[in-house]
């Protein structure tokens, strides 16, 4: 039997003002797509897995509607040239927006529906912080989404979905798609599954699956910076059997409902000055702050410098600022070399509104990996490292900190552009705080704009009243 396997993966918000165009994904074609860590599970006794294409991105402002339509016309082109096909397995986020476009998952999935046909059975894997809507679910038999923020089953859940796709086609039976929205919008760094109410929420949903007629239970949080009608939470079941489904769906969506006054912050967190005068006071380390507003993996910018600006008002000493994404920075660092001192503007090279700081910097350390947009460079400004680099980028991986020769657990402040931390920074914060930043992912949430945002929901309105509603796919009959 034959599968095919793409996709196109990344979150964006609609407040940022940056479109990502087609350089900012990593995209994986034909055999390479097989090769990659993500994909590596694809194989199974009498199945071919046909690659597609692959498209993924570190999460951003909209994506460019050439840069989208360029993606998916040949990802529509090699899925016809596969034909016939058994199954059709697409790697997607559920947060995209493509600029002038609505629903860009639901658009990709329905072409892809349109070039295979009825018959072939469409399994999806999704972030729980994507956005569901019904064209999404009237085109699919499977769906499984991330149980854990931050993300460590990614690959798991891509391996469940394709599993529940494989085991179809095996048996020949047609799974079904359940689906209860909820009308509540929460950001990841509320809703993390170390923290209560969220942990338990998700450690639930394998005795969800464990019920008869059900194969995969989800708990979708959605994501809060898309001012979009389908921006919701949800609760997504696949099954065998449409009242086990339906029942399943509605409990997980009226339990995530009743617990929606009880989610906070899992670290210390408030304003960006209050936390550097608890930081200033703090004699263990290192101590880890998250400058949260401008978060690159939720959609952040990334190129704000005000963090970098209330540091040197403090003349703080042994921080390390990872990292400002600032290309013409880099460039001048690399063209005056390092030892070198000059004077630097940093920040607001992508977002004409981010903060600036202009700075004298020695240059330190220079990093080229050889495409102009992989370089980046240490700076010391005063008493303060600062990383730089030429694209958009986290620091969240002790790797990121190695290559650059820094040790992140050596210093007494180290500033991540981050929401909760990341698994291998998380157990080496000590302590963690999370300061609430302006940016295009800030923590004020009830004060966002929202023009095209479905209401009442929860926390934009307040005194309303819900009863879970399942809908199904189309395609269950």
């Amino acid at each position: 039997m034959r599968i095919a396997v793409g996709g196109i993966h990344t979150e964006c918000s609609t407040y940022s003002p940056v479109l990502m165009m087609v350089e900012d994904f990593r995209v994986l074609r034909g055999e390479e797509l097989l090769k990659a860590e993500y994909f590596d599970f694809l194989a199974a006794d009498g199945f071919e897995h046909i690659p597609l294409l692959h498209a993924r991105a570190v999460p951003g402002g909209p994506v460019s509607g050439p840069a989208y339509d360029a993606f998916k016309t040949e990802f529509l082109e090699r899925l016809r040239a596969a034909l016939p096909l058994d199954g059709l397995y697409l790697a997607m986020h559920g947060a995209i927006k493509v600029d002038g476009m609505d629903d860009a998952e639901g658009d990709w999935i329905s072409a892809a529906r349109a070039v295979v046909g009825p018959d072939c059975p469409i399994a999806t894997s999704y972030d729980l912080h994507g956005n569901v809507s019904q064209k999404i679910i009237d085109q699919i038999d499977i769906f499984a989404g991330y149980r854990t923020a931050p993300h460590i089953d990614t690959r798991e859940t891509m391996v469940r979905a394709w599993s529940m796709l494989v085991e179809a086609l095996r048996t020949g039976t047609r799974p079904g798609v359940a689906w209860a929205p909820v009308p509540l919008l929460l950001p990841g760094e509320c809703t993390s599954t170390e923290d209560e109410p969220a942990r338990s929420l998700y450690r639930r949903l394998p005795d969800f699956d464990a019920r008869p007629g059900i194969l995969d239970a989800n708990l979708m949080v959605g994501y809060v910076w898309a001012d979009e009608a389908r921006a919701t939470a949800c609760a997504v079941v696949t099954g065998s059997d449409k009242e086990g489904a339906s029942k399943a769906a509605e409990e997980i969506a009226a339990n995530y409902w009743n617990e929606r006054e009880n989610f906070r912050f899992g670290p210390v967190t408030g304003p960006l000055e209050a936390m550097l005068d608890i930081a200033e006071e703090t004699a263990t380390g290192p101590i880890i702050l998250a400058d949260s507003g401008d978060n690159p993996t939720g959609g952040g910018v990334g190129d704000r410098a005000d963090v970098l600006r209330s540091l040197l008002a403090r003349d703080w000493r042994n921080a390390l600022i990872a990292g400002i994404a600032d290309r013409p920075a880099v460039d001048a660092c690399f063209a005056v070399g390092e030892g070198t001192t000059l004077a630097l503007r940093l920040g607001g090279s992508l977002d004409p509104s981010s903060p600036v700081a202009e700075v004298t910097a020695t240059v330190v350390r220079l990093d080229d990996p050889g495409p102009l947009s992989e370089r980046q460079a240490v700076i010391r400004v005063g008493q303060i490292e600062v990383v730089i680099s030429a694209r958009r980028r986290p620091y969240h991986n002790i790797d990121d900190f190695r290559r650059l020769g820094l040790d992140p657990s050596t210093v007494r402040l180290l500033v991540v552009k981050s929401g909760y931390l990341s698994p291998e920074l998380a157990p080496i914060a000590n302590p963690n705080l999370m300061a609430l930043t302006d940016g295009v992912v800030n923590q004020d949430i009830a004060n966002l704009t929202s023009v095209r945002r479905q209401r009442p929901v929860f926390p934009f309105d307040r005194g309303f009243d819900f009863e879970p509603r399942v809908r199904f796919s189309a395609r269950w009959t």
